[in-house]
């Protein structure tokens, strides 16, 4: 893999050394067709990392890796010092409230108001049962995405760009250490997605989150990432921080960034 400069400081200023996602030589493959052919990457401590690459690449079959919603064919994913694969189920139960994973949809209970949808994780995950802190943690979730407003409202109710803050806000308010985004901006207008992204690295200098960030969206990459890794048939091919990348030599890196230049 192509390696430019490497990069140690954070956006968040938060900047260790800590690994906290290790992955070395992972394999997957779906019937016939082998979609991950040798992964590695290692994330540290206050870290955003930005995952670019075509459609059907793998790119969000590696996260789901990292939460144990896939197991791999080969190689090790270690999360927190923690080989996920060998994690018995309540384990990795346990583990999955450390990380919070942001879906392209937002993924809301359309049948539950905003306010009901923050408190789900609050109640189900954390267990919490005092309502004084509840709704405080709720309060300020809404208050830091910017839509103190819209506690009441249902989902049907936002627009793609609100429901995507409510996204954002349901996954954060359990706190979590590590933050995987698919394609936080998928289908937003370019002002909602600068907006989008620029919240992410709000609430990840809030949170000191450890991120990783799957997206098309190179102006989201620019924002968000303290390093980048571009992705092409199965592997990492190129690593560097946005600037860097700018430059290399590889055509297929370039083809990414020519625009952004």
């Amino acid at each position: 893999m192509e390696a430019v400069k490497e990069h140690r400081s954070t956006k968040s200023g938060v900047s260790s050394d800590e690994a906290i996602i290790e992955i070395k030589g992972l394999k997957k493959s779906f019937g016939s067709k082998e979609v991950l052919r040798n992964i590695n990457l290692t994330v540290t401590k206050g870290e955003n990392i930005v995952v670019l690459g075509k459609s059907g690449q793998g790119k969000s079959v590696t996260i789901q890796c990292i939460v144990g919603m896939l197991t791999p064919d080969a190689g090790s994913v270690k999360v927190f010092g923690k080989e996920v694969s060998e994690l018995n189920d309540e384990e990795l139960k346990d583990l999955r409230t450390h990380i919070g994973f942001l879906f392209q949809s937002g993924a809301l209970f359309d049948s539950m108001t905003v306010r009901e949808n923050l408190e789900f994780p609050l109640t189900r995950v954390l267990k919490l049962k005092d309502q004084n802190e509840i709704d405080q943690r709720v309060n300020e979730i809404l208050e830091g995405v910017g839509l103190p407003e819209a506690a009441e409202k249902m989902p049907s109710d936002l627009s793609g760009g609100m429901r995507k803050r409510i996204g954002l806000a349901r996954t954060l308010i359990v706190k979590p250490e590590i933050m995987l985004y698919d394609e936080p901006t998928t289908g937003l207008d370019p002002i909602t997605s600068r907006e989008i992204s620029q919240l992410i690295l709000e609430m990840q200098k809030k949170y000191k989150t450890t991120s990783i960030i799957i997206t098309h969206d190179m102006e989201c990459a620019r924002i968000t990432a303290d390093r980048v890794v571009v992705m092409n048939d199965g592997e990492y091919i190129a690593e560097g921080s946005f600037d860097d990348l700018q430059h290399s030599d590889n055509q297929f890196v370039k083809s990414y960034f020519s625009d952004s230049i």
